[in-house]
């Protein structure tokens, strides 16, 4: 599983020219789910993100999770982050999982973080039109 997390003051989402979710502060998540994903790794990578400390104490250092600063996530499924452009300039996808494997784990990862944050969630296998304002910028990418 491969997720970006970008630290954002705001995002939203559109599907069909409709807002389908958005957040204020908190982590804009871009989800890839590889054919080697089960619920173990999805449990795991929910633990990461909800643990992660990339917003700023009072002195300056990324010190603080997103429950400690009050934040929201907004959740989008992104199977190109497993497009592979070895030996080709046309990406492959044959290590992303097919849709039926990864829509009941993104659903799980969801689950998993709304246990502690607040989620808003794009809608999987739809096309999206993705808003944001990066704080920072702070990107993290996380595997597991």
């Amino acid at each position: 599983m491969r997720v970006v997390v970008q630290r954002v003051l705001k995002a939203s989402v559109l599907v069909e020219d409709e807002i389908v979710g958005k957040i204020d502060k908190g982590y804009l998540l871009y989800i890839g789910i590889s054919v080697k994903d089960d619920e173990k790794t999805t449990i795991k990578m929910a633990e990461k993100i909800h643990n992660l400390r990339v917003f700023e104490d009072e002195n300056g250092k990324m010190n603080l999770n997103l429950n400690q600063v009050r934040g929201s996530i907004l959740s989008i499924s992104q199977f190109t982050l497993y497009g592979d452009t070895k030996g080709n300039n046309r990406p492959s996808f044959i290590e992303a999982a097919r849709p039926e494997q990864a829509n009941p784990l993104y659903e799980l990862l969801n689950k998993e973080l709304e246990k502690h944050h607040h989620v808003e969630k794009g809608v999987f296998g739809a096309h999206m039109n993705i808003d944001s304002i990066n704080d920072g910028p702070v990107t993290i990418v996380i595997e597991i």
